[in-house]
Parts: structure tokens; C-alpha cells; sequence
């Protein structure tokens, strides 16, 4: 086996190793700043859904609760009674929407997983370098 020799000096290994790392360190912040941007923008379509489900049980608690109400109390229901039973069932519907939208974005993972194993990979292969 030859050995080849390097006539860098000491300054220069140096310097070509703060180039290195700083090449390194861009590059993670780049990897982690698509990672999260993909989350984030999984994370917003979730919330839509959330956004959704609170509209309806607004417009819900406006148009459709009158409307049972008034069928309730021809069926026979005193008034207040008819308005609670509606109420309730409207605000169940709407729970149950933006129940949905939040099992959705616990799901999602937020944390920027290529970059965390990247970093783990470089910090192993520093310590095997340092030996």
C-alpha cells in the first residue's frame, strides 16, 4: 500500500475544514427548511378542514336549528324543549367535523425527519473521524 503525501500546512486543512462545515450547516438548514415547509403546508390543509367544520355548525346553529325547532314544535314539543334538542344535535354534527380535522394534524409529523437522521449520520461519521 503507497502513501501519498499532502502538502497542505495546518492553516489550510483548517480552512478547508470551515468551508466544509459551513457547505454542511447550509445544507441542513436548507434540508430542514423544505422538510418543515411540506409539514407546515399539510398542517394548513388540516386546518382548513377544522375552519370548515366551524363554519357549518355557525351557519347550522343559524338556518337549520330554526327550521328543527319549528318541526319539533309542530310535533308536539314545547318550545324550549324543541330548540334544545336541535341545538344539541347541530352542535354534535360540528364537533364531530373538527374531531376530524384534529385526529388529521395529530397524525402529521411536524419534525423535520431527513434532517435529524442527516445530522445523527454526520455526527457519527465526525466521531469515527476524530478517532
Amino acid at each position: 500500500m503507497e502513501r501519498t503525501t499532502d502538502n497542505r500546512t495546518l492553516g489550510d486543512l483548517l480552512s478547508e475544514l470551515s468551508h466544509e462545515t459551513a457547505t454542511l450547516v447550509r445544507q441542513e438548514v436548507a434540508l430542514a427548511r423544505s422538510e418543515l415547509t411540506q409539514s407546515l403546508a399539510r398542517v394548513g390543509r388540516h386546518t382548513s378542514l377544522i375552519a370548515a367544520g366551524a363554519a357549518i355548525m355557525y351557519g347550522g346553529l343559524l338556518a337549520i336549528v330554526a327550521a328543527i325547532v319549528l318541526i319539533l314544535m309542530r310535533a308536539g314539543l314545547n318550545p324550549w324543549l324543541a330548540a334544545l334538542v336541535a341545538g344539541v344535535a347541530i352542535l354534535v354534527l360540528g364537533y364531530l367535523l373538527m374531531q376530524s380535522g384534529l385526529s388529521a394534524l395529530r397524525k402529521d409529523r411536524v419534525t423535520p425527519e431527513a434532517t435529524v437522521q442527516t445530522l445523527k449520520e454526520n455526527a457519527a461519521w465526525a466521531k469515527n473521524q476524530m478517532r
